[in-house]
């Protein structure tokens, strides 16, 4: 039987993980490890400044007092002897959809175990109702994740609609699409009177053409984007090179 490992950036008390781990249980050999608490945005951080706590949980889960990255490599390097065969980060309580892949903790869990040298997907529900639509999808991919192939350090991004099963539209592969620049910082007052700032709200979207993962989400399908690592621009590799020639 598989060996899956299960994290997230919502915490290990999250509606979305366990109804991964419920969705999953059938059809392989779980471990989960996750933040002890919510550390959306948390992106590809380790923690470096101090050492790592990793707490057996009633339920048979693990948290780990760190980021989405630290819980996978703690998964696959950790305190067990056995690595596992997949890592699936979710079920993200919301989409990560174009650029969200950049800031997203969700995304980060799998890229750490593609780093690691697994197979991994990313999977986010675009709302907060139908978890069990998008644990689903899950089990139907990794039924059939023996049959796929990827390129080194990649990894599938997988988000779904916020709809019932029997009203999913079907899959389809994408590519990212962008948003545009997010709204200023909300300046807040806090008790002693001191200025703040919460982040505000993601930019709309720039790029949402047909073959993008919005347009896939807005026409109830559920989106799958293969990522890479590699930020590397190509196409402005000669241009960049001319430029240096020119004052070099």
């Amino acid at each position: 039987m598989r060996r899956l490992l299960l994290s997230n950036d919502d915490g290990v008390h999250a509606p979305g993980l366990r109804a991964l781990y419920e969705a999953l249980a059938p059809h392989a050999r779980l471990r989960v490890v996750a933040p002890d608490r919510d550390r959306s945005g948390a992106s590809n951080s380790l923690t470096l400044s101090r050492p790592l706590s990793l707490t057996a949980l009633d339920n048979g889960f693990h948290c780990v007092d760190g980021t989405p990255a630290d819980c996978v490599y703690l998964g696959v390097n950790g305190v067990w002897d056995e690595k596992p065969d997949l890592v699936i980060s979710g079920i993200n309580h919301g989409g990560n959809l174009g650029d969200d892949v950049l800031y997203s903790g969700t995304v980060a869990a799998a890229m750490e175990g593609r780093n690691l040298g697994m197979a991994a997907i990313a999977m986010s529900l675009v709302g907060s109702h139908h978890f069990d639509t998008a644990g689903r999808v899950a089990a139907s991919l990794v039924g059939a994740a023996d049959q796929l192939s990827l390129p080194p350090r990649s990894l599938l991004n997988v988000n779904v609609p916020d709809l019932p099963w029997d009203e999913i539209q079907g899959f389809r592969v994408t590519r990212m699409g962008y948003r545009g620049p997010a709204e200023r910082p909300m300046e807040v007052r806090d008790p002693r009177g001191r200025l703040r700032y919460w982040i505000a709200a993601v930019g709309q979207n720039a790029d949402d053409g047909p073959d993008t993962d919005f347009a896939a989400i807005e026409a109830g399908y559920v989106s799958i984007t293969p990522l890479q690592t590699d930020l590397t621009q190509r196409a402005a590799i000669e241009d960049v090179q001319g430029w240096l020639d020119a004052f070099a």
